[in-house]
């Protein structure tokens, strides 16, 4: 009898045993299974590398100029006794913008002209009587001497008064008045800016490298940080006739037109410096780019026919060389052919070989870049 029962007993186990064994079994059965099947396509975005006329640019950074400045400044010490000019204002050439205190210059001018008038008179007489011999030689020639001195001093006098006011010496913009009236000024006080505003000059440096490329009249892109996105079209006008021997650079400058005046002098500029003979290139949208320290490359949209005849997309790993970046597009010298068509978007996703599925509405094409 206890024979028997430990018979059933075993029986159960080796039931529950092969029971759970063959739960076990079907688990990893449909694992298996599971992944043996073939993925599902992976959604991704797709674009064409074409071949484009490119016309490489040469960047560089600048600083902007007045096309005419000065700093107003005077010759002479004096005290303000009139200013004719208002901060900001427009200023023609030969404006008068400040007088200082003249009343002695002007008396002792006054003198001197008495003085000339009277030693023209004698000149005058001295000139008949010596044709005559009434006089002697050698007073003639006193009296012309003494003529020529006072004409002297009046002109210094002259002089010395014009340098009691300031006068605009082009037209322009004048800055921020920095004098009152009635205020004492040593020589060499500047009283305000004058700045000609309506053209400006942009220098700026470029390698000694770019030398043979560069040609007067060659156009240059401008930019500046208080008008972002908006381009302001200048060209090259002078080339420095020596480089740099410390920065093997080359000083440059470009003039461009200001005729709104939204520009000022001083400003930061960024540049781009459009090169000459545009070539084609193979281009591509900068975001199909994959950037890692071991090189660039590309997912290439490969094609081939499956098990049932039907075509199948994946997704081909191709190293690139890349060259220009610009306004979205990126320029490829190495690894990709016009034509070939790139993964834009869900390249996260991918894995070389992946199957894959193109979406036209997962990413929106690029602007054309400018050829200029």
């Amino acid at each position: 009898m206890l024979h028997r029962r430990m018979l059933i007993m075993l029986a159960i186990v080796l039931l529950i045993v092969l029971v759970l064994g063959g739960i076990k079994a079907l688990s990893i059965y449909r694992q298996v299974q599971m992944f043996s099947q073939p993925k599902p396509p992976v959604s991704v975005a797709a674009a064409q590398a074409e071949l484009r006329q490119w016309q490489e640019r040469l960047p560089a950074v600048g600083s902007l100029k007045a096309y005419q400045g000065v700093e107003l400044s005077l010759e002479v010490a004096g005290t303000v006794k009139s200013l004719h000019f208002e901060s900001g204002q427009q200023v023609k050439a030969g404006q008068l913008l400040l007088q200082l205190d003249s009343d002695q210059e002007t008396a002792l001018l006054g003198t001197a002209q008495a003085d000339l008038g009277l030693a023209k008179v004698d000149f005058g007489r001295g000139s008949q009587l010596v044709g005559d011999s009434a006089i002697s030689r050698g007073e003639f020639d006193r009296l012309s001497a003494q003529f020529r001195r006072n004409q002297a001093v009046v002109d210094q006098l002259k002089a010395s008064l014009a340098k009691k006011s300031i006068s605009a010496p082009f037209s322009g913009t004048i800055g921020i008045r920095q004098v009152d009236v009635g205020a004492y000024l040593a020589s060499g006080t500047v009283i305000a800016t004058l700045q000609d505003l309506s053209s400006l000059y942009v220098d700026f440096n470029v390698p000694e490298q770019a030398l043979p490329r560069l040609s007067l009249g060659q156009r240059v892109l401008t930019q500046v940080a208080a008008y972002p996105g908006q381009t302001f079209p200048a060209s090259l006008s002078a080339i420095n006739p020596k480089v740099d021997e410390n920065t093997r650079n080359l000083l440059v400058r470009a003039t461009l037109a200001n005729p709104d005046g939204k520009l000022l002098p001083g400003m930061f500029a960024s540049l781009q410096l459009l090169l000459p003979d545009p070539q084609p290139h193979v281009v591509v949208p900068e975001n199909a780019i994959t950037y890692t320290l071991y090189g660039n490359s590309v997912y290439r949209v490969s094609q081939k026919n499956g098990d049932d005849g039907q075509p199948v997309l994946s997704a081909e790993q191709r190293t690139v060389q890349t060259g220009e970046r610009r306004e979205g597009w990126v320029v490829i010298l190495k690894g990709l052919q016009a034509g070939d068509q790139v993964v834009t978007a869900g390249q996260l996703k991918l894995s070389p070989g992946a199957a894959i599925r193109i979406d036209t509405d997962q990413a929106l094409k690029p602007a054309a870049p400018d050829a200029d």
